[in-house]
């Protein structure tokens, strides 16, 4: 098979009335042959459920691995970012709309192979691959196979995700990640239906998955957006689940909206906003709260939770100083930093810079 063409996929059951149930994520999109459903990339065709995307990317980057964001593994590492099209949510404050939104197939400029992009991983010296921009769980066939190559180089995988997923493909998606990004959108179901045309349950079944019956190492994000979700109830209430459900070492970044998609008479959110909600989670004892889309150096920096000291002080995604050892070790207490780290950090710094992989094919 052409890696461009359609691609089969396996969670998907037949109905009594002869449509087909997307069993991927809890929307369950019911299809008719020929509908695709709300993610767009996931079709009927044959009496099947196929991936339209698979070997497809709507174009490369090497980010600094900061941008994820993830602040405790490899810190300092260049990783190779890719996305598709498509999404299985219907975020009216989506930042990367014009790629997540997209019903264009001509938004899929480039293509490449599994194999390929472990190999340019490697020959561009990232340490990691992320499946970013648009939700890789729509495209699960095409970033396992990814994944799958690169864990054959020794290239980790991380997915950038909103979480939004079944209990089965959970399972098998994420024993192919060795990194998670889980963007938490919001701590009401209330949000997640007015906002996102989503539940929040299922985000939170994945949270608890991850800590609890995975070793992927995972930071959860909230993009706060005012008089939304910057209230201090429902910050409280969310500090409060994070460590009582997942516990005190699981990162957590609070990030500043801009007016963007369909929300662009939101007001910005204001840094004393993201410093409120990193004070409010600290005090609830998250050991590692972090401010982002803002300048903010404290809020960048990762503290050892112990003592105090400045064990990996940022400034944006530069690392301007970096004292743990590989087992994230602080040097003052020997308190341990909960991570992924080495005895030396990377350099890639705050570079960002598009690649072509045709070379690579």
């Amino acid at each position: 098979m052409n890696q461009t063409e359609s691609f089969p996929t396996k969670y998907w059951h037949e109905l009594p009335n002869g449509r087909i149930q997307c069993d991927v994520c809890p929307r369950a999109c019911k299809l008719s042959e020929g509908q695709r459903g709300l993610c767009f990339v996931r079709m009927r065709q044959d009496d099947a459920i196929v991936l339209t995307t698979y070997g497809r990317s709507s174009g490369y980057c090497i980010d600094p691995i900061e941008k994820k964001p993830l602040n405790h593994f490899l810190p300092g590492t260049p990783i190779l970012s890719f996305g598709t099209a498509g999404c299985n949510l219907s975020c009216k404050f989506c930042q990367n709309w014009d790629i997540s939104k997209s019903r264009e197939i001509d938004t899929l400029a480039d293509q490449a192979s599994p194999a390929a992009i472990a190999q340019a991983a490697e020959r561009l010296g990232c340490r990691s691959v992320a499946f970013t921009y648009n939700d890789p769980v729509i495209f699960m066939e095409y970033a396992i196979d990814v994944a799958q190559a690169c864990r054959e180089r020794g290239i980790n995988s991380v997915a950038v995700t909103a979480g939004y997923i079944c209990d089965e493909p959970r399972v098998e998606f994420y024993k192919h990640m060795d990194a998670a990004n889980v963007d938490l959108k919001g701590f009401t179901e209330d949000f997640y239906k007015k906002l996102c045309a989503g539940e929040l349950q299922p985000v939170l079944d994945t949270l608890r998955y991850l800590k609890h019956e995975t070793d992927v190492w995972f930071e959860i994000t909230n993009l706060i957006i005012p008089g939304w979700n910057d209230s201090d109830e429902e910050l409280e209430a969310m500090t409060q689940w994070v460590v009582e459900e997942l516990g005190p070492d699981v990162p957590l970044h609070f990030s500043a909206f801009h007016p963007d998609y369909k929300m662009m008479d939101v007001p910005r959110t204001p840094p004393a906003t993201l410093t409120r909600a990193r004070s409010i989670a600290m005090k609830n004892g998250v050991r590692y709260a972090y401010t982002g889309n803002v300048h903010d150096r404290a809020g960048d920096t990762t503290f050892c939770h112990q003592c105090g000291e400045k064990l990996i002080e940022r400034d944006w995604y530069q690392l301007k100083s970096y004292r743990v050892d590989a087992n994230g070790r602080c040097p003052t207490c020997n308190t341990i930093c909960a991570g992924v780290f080495e005895n030396e950090s990377g350099h890639w710094g705050r570079r960002r810079q598009p690649v072509r992989l045709a070379s690579f094919a």
